[in-house]
């Protein structure tokens, strides 16, 4: 068992506990809640949960009407295994309390199909039998509002902000901000610092309330998207100790910036060579691999944007790209290349809103990228600093288009499974189909009075 590392916890007098977490379809978390006394169990593997767990949507329904894996089939359990890698404290809960992923298995001891934590591993095996190790790294965009949402209906900024009642008073990089929720930012990063995260630097980004926290590279795909999905939980218990609420919604405001989640890889081999470094020349495989990336991303659009919510950030004219173009150090490119030559050769990609689910994420954009290194690709014009991009395929500004286009995809099939591509598509073509049926206060306010 992992050595459980000490934090400070806001509630000493409380008895500890343990949770087991599974990730769901959306990037949630659920799990159970066990007296620390109890923990035997969770290392045992006799945690038990039913298996549609990770089938349920956004509102939390098993759609056995749709998927047939809930009551259709006896809503049968599965096992809860636990990743003692992930063994981290809880240092919002009372002293020695602890958290730890789990990997949901069939009762024959293969993962089950729906986990995310099993897709990304099972993509990180085809690497592992190339003699390859992906390295990544996260940046987490994230917003943080007053807590009263429910009571005004809509998000806005902490009081404290300087900029907070300007539409268009932006704050990147701005210390004053940072000074102003320096308390709950500190809360953040201790914590981060307790469940031995690689947090590293923490910017004000463009909207009122809205940071980012970059996660340092990891020779392990895995690990990284682990701890993405424990920053965004110390984000939120962060923010409720400071009596705010921190949210990844893709684009909380409509004339403020989106928040994103940008990806940065790179490829080592046994000897812990990057094989995209293109040693001072052409950097044939850095293309090949964005070649690879750009093909298959309108394919894997429904990943990176998975909310109705999540098409509000594609507009033109911001930092989240619409077109599928390369650039060498452009961010305006949805595919970049910081570097090209030396260790840090690697690509970024800036597509994916805040609101992704990490290990689908990462599934996706590695899927991509080992289709570069087994084919050699050519993307096609790279976009220069200053000059117009070159004609190239758009991204779909439409929900339910995303779900066809994933559904019918065999990169998908191959990435993912056929099964979890069903189970996915069909899942979200619901929600897309519920969005589009929704009456929103826009089609109130401009056509009722006109038409």
């Amino acid at each position: 068992m992992t050595q459980q590392k000490t934090a400070a916890t806001s509630s000493p007098d409380l008895p500890p506990r343990i949770e087991i977490l599974l990730v769901g379809m959306n990037g949630d978390l659920r799990g159970k809640q066990i007296p620390l006394e109890g923990e035997k169990k969770i290392w045992d593997g006799s945690v038990r949960l039913p298996s549609s767990t990770q089938s349920l949507d956004i509102w939390g329904d098993d759609n056995d009407d749709i998927t047939g894996l809930s009551l259709s089939v006896g809503d049968p359990d599965g096992a809860c295994i636990p990743d003692s890698r992930s063994l981290v404290p809880m240092p919002w809960a009372p002293a020695g309390s602890k958290q730890v992923l789990a990997t949901m298995h069939e009762f024959d001891g293969t993962p089950s199909f729906m986990d995310p934590r099993a897709i990304l591993a099972a993509l990180l095996k085809r690497f592992e039998d190339r003699g390859l190790t992906p390295v990544v790294a996260t940046e987490l965009e994230f917003y943080v509002i007053q807590d009263d949402w429910r009571e005004t209906g809509k998000p806005r900024p902490p009081e404290r902000l300087m900029y907070r009642d300007e539409p268009n008073g932006f704050q990147l990089y701005d210390m004053s901000a940072v000074d102003a929720l320096d308390g709950y930012l500190q809360t953040v990063r201790a914590w981060a610092r307790a469940q031995d995260l690689p947090a590293d630097a923490t910017t004000a980004e463009f909207g009122p309330g809205q940071f980012e926290i970059n996660l340092l590279h990891r020779p392990d795909a895995l690990a990284a998207a682990d701890d993405c999905i424990y920053l965004k939980r110390i984000a939120e218990q962060a923010a409720k100790l400071h009596g705010l609420k921190s949210t990844c919604m893709a684009k909380p405001y409509a004339n403020q910036a989106g928040s994103g989640l940008h990806v940065h890889a790179s490829i080592i081999d046994r000897d812990g060579r990057n094989i995209l470094d293109a040693k001072g020349g052409d950097p044939v495989k850095l293309k090949s691999v964005c070649a690879g990336m750009l093909d298959t991303m309108r394919d894997a659009q429904l990943v990176f944007a998975p909310f109705a919510n999540s098409y509000r950030r594609f507009q033109p004219g911001s930092f989240a790209p619409i077109d599928l173009t390369w650039g060498f150090g452009h961010r305006g490119t949805a595919i970049r290349i910081p570097d090209k030559d030396g260790p840090a050769a690697r690509v970024e990609h800036r597509v994916a809103g805040a609101d992704v689910n990490p290990y689908l994420l990462l599934t996706a954009i590695l899927g991509g990228i080992l289709r570069g290194l087994d084919e050699n690709l050519d993307p096609g014009p790279v976009t220069e600093p200053g000059k117009d991009a070159p004609d190239a395929r758009r991204l779909t500004h439409d929900f339910l288009t995303a779900v066809e286009d994933f559904s019918a995809s065999p990169f998908i099939a191959d990435v993912f499974g056929p099964r979890y591509q069903k189970l996915y598509g069909d899942t979200k073509r619901k929600e897309a189909i519920t969005y589009l049926r929704t009456v929103s206060d826009f089609d109130y306010q401009t056509y009722l009075p006109r038409i």
